[in-house]
């Protein structure tokens, strides 16, 4: 552990792998299957525990949680499960971070993510890169979050449940149903539009961002079935987004996707 600051009070297991340059503060635990890599920064009463990779360039912040037990009844002890975690995300104070549960399974998140305060990530979850987790969100196991979303603060996700690229939530929202790709979603399983302004951001182009829109209008709008309409979007000239987005809605398991819903005033943000 050279040039590494490891405060006095706190606990790392000898059989641990800690790169150059990580700080540990007072009252961590670090566990003997954690591996940490360069300059991450570990704040302090941070458990890490069960079998943890972390990448390089990563902040940890005070009384976060990692690694333990997924919250699963069905879990036993003896299961080899762990977490993966990439480079440069940020990880605010008290965030819960559990393991896999079935055995040989993990929990991944990937690059430059920012979990805000109080979030939990669940068993199985797979957050993907520049996906921002704000305070007191709840994601249950096997959740997946596409890059880029944007999860509101206090909202919550149920198990299995699949979230698309670019995805933004307003915060104090509660899903159980798969939201597709780009849209902008709220309340209680609902989608609003798209969310044009991080598409725009993400450097999506003019051409694309009117062919999801076009998308989107056929799902959502054109009065015919989900099947109906992606019978028809099968005959028609759309790039890589738009087919995602498509794609996405084809794929989607038996609870469906959120429906529309229109805003004040019937606004519709497409």
């Amino acid at each position: 552990m050279t040039d590494n600051k490891v405060h006095p009070t706190a606990i790392v297991d000898p059989n641990s792998k800690i790169g150059a340059n990580v700080e540990i503060g007072s009252f961590s635990i670090v566990g003997p299957r954690v591996t940490i890599g360069e300059k991450t920064t570990v704040q302090s009463h941070v458990v890490i525990e069960g079998e943890v990779a972390i990448g390089h360039g990563n902040f940890i912040g005070h009384g976060a949680i990692i690694g333990v037990p997924p919250q699963d009844v069905s879990f036993s002890p003896e299961r080899k499960t762990k977490v993966e975690i990439g480079d440069d995300n940020i990880i605010r104070e008290y965030c819960t971070i559990h393991r896999g549960s079935p055995d040989g399974s993990a929990t991944r998140i990937g690059d430059k993510n920012f979990l805000m305060t109080g979030s939990h990530v669940g068993h199985n979850c797979v957050i993907g890169n520049n996906v921002l987790i704000a305070n007191n969100c709840l994601l249950a196991g096997h959740v997946s979050v596409g890059d880029g979303a944007f999860l509101g603060g206090g909202s919550t996700f149920h198990q299995f449940m699949p979230i698309g690229r670019l995805v933004m939530v307003q915060g104090s929202s509660a899903f159980g149903k798969d939201l597709p790709p780009f849209v902008v979603a709220a309340e209680r399983n609902s989608v609003f539009g798209l969310n044009i302004i991080g598409l725009r951001r993400a450097g999506v182009s003019e051409k694309d961002r009117d062919e999801i829109k076009a998308a989107f209008k056929l799902i959502y709008l054109s009065g015919l079935n989900t099947s109906q309409a992606l019978k028809k979007a099968e005959a028609m000239a759309f790039g890589g987004p738009a087919r995602e987005f498509l794609d996405f809605v084809a794929g989607s398991k038996k609870r469906g996707i959120c429906p529309f819903k229109r805003g004040p005033g019937d606004d519709v943000s497409v």
